[in-house]
């Protein structure tokens, strides 16, 4: 390894985030050099071995859409799928997969290694390089020096990592994994604002010891549903399929974790760190939810020949013979064996209102940030923010326009903007309701929001485009068609209108409009046009959509639209907040700190409010005259 050679981007860590990002820049023909503390662990699942779900699922197809490798690796490796609200609308139905977590690690990491332009070091970064106020490589604890005009920071949980069982507490980026010591102080030497965060992770269990005969099996869905479009339509092997299984806590249960409820680390001041809101350890359940009498745990498969088993659902920091007495008041876990405890972990964050939207950090160019460092949750959440970074590196790089959609175009673009604009207080975790455009930001449609975008950044390969296109030209042609043919009165027809319960629709009217009745399916469209079955699934889900959900859909896309004219209103770095008049002290102390990009993300500062918004307008507008007059 040459020490001194110059790349293009260095990205720390091998996690979601670090290899999304370095597979996606070096495809890019950047230079990449990943550095990584273990490199038997890249591409680890370092928590619940699953993938998708609420919110998470749709970036995992937006990934995919724009050329990353999230959804392919998710299906090389699913031994369960299913879709979940699978009877409510298209806006919250998403995908979730559980993995064999041995099967995506290898997937992971031969398209890691046998990348060309992407090059992988095992070591820990102690230090950042800089130069004339830019950071231009890294310092490693073996004394090695790196360089490039970008520096990718996607640690994970590993900046000053401390683990927590019950007591004992000792330094950590997760179990088995040392903490990155060095790069906290060097973060905090460059005058970046950090927090402490924490989460927790669940205690395995031995498969061979499980009662499962005593739980409600939960099976996934046939045919298996697939993330990636080459998943669906190239055929990817289909791994055996798994089951899953649910059991409950109860008053028993409740009773241990109370009792012991003082010695977990959360409980007794040993940390400090705030965790994640929406997924809490057991013991914060039991705390906060003292009237619920029971909670769901969902035993899931490590993988198809593991001798493990996660137990989803009691993440915790308690010591481990308190673990073991509340597993064994579970129905089904009675005589479990405990392989690995459950612990809780803090760790560093970058407070995010410190990076602009690309994600590069405004005070220090050349430095980007991108997963659980900027105070997120998931390896979803991880993974889009990874190939956020690594377009915007690329583009940066070639000299292109920065890649930054807007919130009614993607759920990663509404990860990022919350992120910036609001910061976080606790682990951001994405969710369907965080969106305001959802209906416009379906996982069936991921590929027509954001293929071309990957496309023009030069991430869409000709196979992916060609395929897309080819799914584009089929949904066009069925929209004309459902569009163009009209009903007209047969026998058919009335008896399936008898059936429904329903009267006679206008003769004449398009053949499409009969989705905009909430009981009529895809099955009734091809009783009455046998054609419609000709298609591919994916196309006759998106044209009942585009029937059914016509009205909300413009609705949305109206709403969208007034807001892009706030958005294009771009506001200069330099802008003065402090000789702003009219401005409350509040307003001038957060756009300050944020110094939003434009007035559409000033907008979006919790206490700013639309007179506030008329101020910034007045400033610029007298800005523009006195250049004008110059």
């Amino acid at each position: 390894m040459n020490a001194n050679r110059q790349y293009d981007l260095i990205v720390v860590g091998g996690g979601h985030a670090g290899c999304e990002a370095a597979m996606a820049a070096a495809r890019m023909d950047l230079a990449v050099l990943l550095i990584t503390g273990n490199v038997d662990r890249i591409g680890h699942l370092s928590c619940n071995p699953a993938i998708g779900g609420l919110g998470k699922g749709h970036m995992v197809r937006e990934i995919d859409a724009l050329g990353g490798c999230m959804a392919r690796w998710a299906d090389e490796a699913a031994i369960q799928a299913r879709i979940l609200n699978a009877s409510k609308g298209p806006a919250v139905r998403a995908t979730r997969a559980q993995m064999d977590r041995k099967i995506y690690l290898a997937a992971v990491q031969r398209d890691i290694f046998a990348q060309p332009g992407l090059l992988v070091h095992e070591d820990m970064v102690e230090d950042l390089l800089t130069a004339n106020g830019c950071v231009n490589g890294v310092l490693t604890s073996l004394q090695q020096r790196f360089f490039a005009p970008a520096v990718l920071l996607t640690t994970g949980t590993f900046l000053r990592g401390h683990i927590h069982i019950g007591e004992k507490r000792y330094p950590g980026g997760r179990r088995g994994d040392a903490a990155a010591i060095g790069l906290s102080a060097s973060l905090q030497r460059l005058g970046l604002c950090l927090g402490r965060f924490m989460t927790c992770t669940t205690p395995r269990i031995l498969t061979a010891s499980v009662d499962f005969h005593t739980m409600e099996e939960q099976p996934g869905d046939t045919p298996v549903p697939r993330f990636s479009k080459r998943g669906r339509s190239f055929g990817t092997p289909v791994l055996p399929q798994l089951s899953c299984h649910l059991t409950w806590t109860n008053e028993k249960t409740h009773a241990i974790i109370q009792k012991h409820l003082g010695r977990s680390p959360m409980y007794n001041g040993a940390l400090p760190g705030v965790g994640p809101r929406y997924c809490p350890s057991i013991e914060d359940k039991i705390a906060r939810f003292p009237d619920k009498e029971r909670h769901q745990i969902f035993v899931e498969p490590e993988g198809i020949n593991s001798p493990e088993t996660y137990p989803n659902n009691i993440p915790t920091g308690l010591p481990l013979d308190a673990q073991i007495e509340l597993l064994h008041s579970i129905p089904g876990l009675e005589r479990c064996h405990v392989v690995r405890p459950g612990y809780a972990i803090e760790y560093d964050m970058v407070q995010p209102t410190q990076l602009a939207p690309t994600l590069e950090v405004k005070a220090l160019p050349g430095l980007w940030c991108a997963g659980q460092i900027n105070g997120t949750s998931g390896y979803e959440e991880a993974a889009a923010q990874g190939l956020w970074a690594a377009l915007n590196i690329a583009a940066k790089a070639k000299g292109r326009e920065a890649f930054l959609p807007g919130r009614d175009q993607a759920y990663m673009a509404v990860l990022t903007d919350d992120l910036i604009t609001k910061g976080v207080s606790e682990p951001y975790r994405m969710l369907t309701s965080r969106a305001e455009y959802r209906l416009l930001l379906r996982e069936s449609n991921a590929d027509a929001r954001l293929t071309p975008l990957g496309r023009r950044h030069g991430l869409v390969n000709d196979e992916d485009w060609a395929l897309f296109e080819k799914k584009q030209s089929s949904l066009n042609l069925l929209m004309e068609e459902l569009s163009g043919r009209r009903i007209r009165p047969d026998a058919i027809l009335r008896d399936l209108c008898e059936r429904l319960g329903e009267g006679a629709p206008a003769t004449g009217m398009p053949l499409g409009q009969l989705f905009r009745r909430s009981n009529f399916s895809q099955e009734h469209m091809c009783e009455l046009w046998p054609e419609f079955q000709n298609y591919p699934e994916n196309t006759r889900i998106e044209a009942e959509i585009s029937f059914r959900y016509a009205a909300y859909v413009e609705k949305q896309e109206a709403m969208a639209k007034r807001k892009l004219d706030a958005n294009a209103i771009l506001l200069p770095p330099e802008l003065n907040y402090q000789d702003i008049p009219g401005l409350n002290a509040e307003a001038r102390e957060k756009l300050s700190a944020i110094r939003p990009h434009s007035l559409g993300q000033a907008g979006r500062i919790s206490g700013i409010t639309p007179a506030a918004l008329q101020c910034i307008e007045i400033q610029l507008k007298k800005l523009s005259r006195t250049v004008a007059s110059d």
